[in-house]
């Protein structure tokens, strides 16, 4: 089995213009930026778009100051999807901000075939669907995406004891709305 570099090995490889290292970085984080995307714009070719947008800033980090905290020995447990995390969400937010400030003072579009109807939600969604958006987001990201404590609370920028705090509430929520 060959060795699989690691996000900072490819970091750093990226970071002295090895494009293979940031192709791989792209292929490894692609789909997990393309989730963010859809999940705060709801619309796939947006959340292309947040890819797109992701990758750009990523390429513009690497070709300037970098990436602090991944690759540079401080910190061994961070990981590209810590960094990768707060700059699709906030892509993906600005987005969805722009889409809704070009439709005001639009004619309605009666060209347009009907949307087809919302397919059935789990239970685990309309659990989440009656959560705060902090409280939504660090369950996606602990039982979705895996991220670690330190992790969910690096891609937030707030102190662990605060993810700690959501996740429990979160959690609580969802068992006594009988979802667990």
């Amino acid at each position: 089995m060959a060795h699989q570099p690691t996000d900072a090995d490819l970091i750093a490889a990226a970071a002295r213009g090895d494009e293979a290292a940031f192709a791989a970085l792209y292929t490894r984080h692609r789909d997990f930026v393309a989730r963010i995307g859809l999940r705060f714009c709801g619309d796939h070719d947006e959340a292309l778009d947040v890819v797109q947008e992701t990758f750009a800033w990523l390429a513009r980090r690497l070709a300037g100051p970098g990436l602090r905290g991944i690759g540079d020995g401080r910190d061994d447990t961070a990981r590209l999807t810590t960094v990768l995390y707060p700059v699709a969400r906030n892509t993906a937010l600005t987005l969805r901000g722009r889409r809704g400030r070009m439709q005001i003072g639009t004619a309605p579009d009666t060209e347009r075939p009907a949307q087809p109807a919302a397919p059935h939600t789990t239970n685990l969604d309309a659990a989440l669907a009656n959560l705060s958006e902090p409280h939504r987001e660090v369950l996606v990201l602990r039982f979705i995406e895996d991220m670690t404590i330190p992790q969910i609370a690096a891609a937030l920028a707030v102190a662990e004891g605060t993810v700690k705090s959501r996740l429990h509430h979160a959690l609580a929520a969802v068992r006594a709305a009988g979802h667990s």
